[in-house]
């Protein structure tokens, strides 16, 4: 393995035929280089679709009202339905062990000023619970709390980027906010996963906000993280439960689609991670089928290569040289011209996947790599394929006699 002098011939003989070197050299970049940008695409899209659940919880069910759009019970259609605070306490109280947070939402669009500043956001009517359904972090301050809710406070957390446009410099904390006529003290600021339009809203307690709309006890929407010790089978289990009851309390009939809402992210993701399973086999199929040919490439060009060399083996056991050392000659060769082509592809593709970034988000594809396990074990594979590929066809040469050797055309 260390033997100077048969390093030399190697490169020797690399140099002396350049043609055969780069086809051989070639099938092996081109096999990696493929297999890499295939499965980093496909990570790229695992990426975005992961990213689009990342907004809220991954276990998170929103329960959400429409108008109905069948008459149900003696109820016309067209009839709007309401979710109110009594829904959201019977929920609370009906399987507790399956909830990890819950939270009512009363949604309103309001003027909102500070100073000479003034805007149009989203105000939120919330429970303590928010941030956790969200994704929320507190950047400064506090989120609401019970004490908050019961005692029916005027305080306000607020998006980052609503501290930016009305606030801008220094802490927002104990600056009052204007909201439709009413001071709100803020009492926090929050980032959100979601990103800028979600960090463009304000959460106040949610009896408040329904005491000033006249003391309103609806909801707009209410939201669930279900106990993530349940299974997404049990999960979805329950959340299909829920709107059964739902339909059941607010007069709905049960195949009315519109009426009553309910979205499980254990749904959503089960159907996701089904789709992004079938994307990851016909990756990995194409993926495989191109190392695979690959492989087959390397060993058509070996046998080539050896029975190109079968002249020059029959000179070599002429003059001594033993089957061991030419069979060691040509595998070395092979594994070096291999190793090489191998980095280049590998290169070429962790290069290829860079430069792409995220300029495919629009196409879904977000970040696009791959694992450098992953790509070990197929640069592994296709230097022993090499090495099998020089092996067999030097092996069967050395066995060949001198004089049928020195005979081959």
């Amino acid at each position: 393995m260390f033997d100077l002098d048969r390093w030399r011939e190697i490169f020797e003989s690399i140099r002396s035929n350049i043609l055969r070197t780069v086809l051989s050299g070639f099938t092996v970049a081109l096999g990696l280089y493929i297999f890499i940008v295939l499965f980093g695409i496909g990570n790229g899209l695992k990426n975005a679709f992961t990213e689009g659940f990342a907004r809220d919880a991954s276990n998170l069910i929103s329960i959400s009202t429409g108008k109905t759009t069948i008459a149900f019970n003696g109820l016309q259609t067209d009839r709007k339905v309401t979710l109110q605070n009594k829904d959201f306490d019977n929920i609370k109280k009906e399987d507790p062990d399956k909830i990890e947070y819950s939270s009512g939402r009363y949604t309103s669009n309001m003027l909102v000023k500070y100073g000479k500043e003034s805007g149009s956001y989203q105000v939120n009517g919330a429970d303590p619970a928010e941030p956790y359904i969200e994704s929320r972090t507190v950047l400064d301050g506090r989120y609401i709390n019970n004490a908050d809710i019961d005692k029916k406070q005027n305080v306000a957390v607020i998006g980052r980027m609503v501290q930016r446009d009305l606030i801008k410099n220094g802490s927002a904390v104990g600056k009052d906010l204007d909201l439709n006529g009413t001071m709100f003290k803020v009492i926090g600021v929050f980032s959100d996963d979601g990103g800028d339009q979600d960090e463009r809203m304000i959460s106040v307690p949610i009896s408040t906000l329904q005491q000033l709309k006249k003391g309103s006890d609806t909801l707009s929407r209410i939201f669930i993280t279900y106990n993530q010790n349940l299974t997404p089978a049990e999960a979805i289990k329950y959340s299909d439960k829920l709107e059964k009851d739902l339909k059941k309390n607010l007069q709905v009939s049960p195949d009315d689609e519109n009426a009553v809402r309910v979205n499980n992210n254990a749904k959503n993701m089960e159907k996701t991670f089904q789709f992004l399973l079938i994307i990851t086999l016909i990756v990995g199929f194409i993926g495989l089928g191109t190392l695979l040919a690959g492989i087959i490439g390397i060993s058509n060009i070996m046998v080539y290569i050896v029975k190109e060399r079968t002249r020059e083996i029959g000179v070599r056991k002429a003059i001594g040289a033993k089957p061991n050392a030419i069979v060691a000659l040509i595998i070395q060769e092979s594994v070096v011209i291999t190793v090489i082509s191998g980095i280049i592809g590998v290169a070429l593709g962790v290069l290829t996947l860079t430069l792409i970034g995220d300029s495919l988000e629009k196409y879904f594809i977000m970040a696009p790599s791959v694992g450098w396990g992953l790509i070990a074990v197929a640069f592994v594979c296709l230097v022993i394929a090499g090495l099998i590929s020089g092996f067999v066809p030097a092996y069967r040469a050395s066995k060949i006699k001198p004089i049928e050797a020195l005979r081959s055309d």
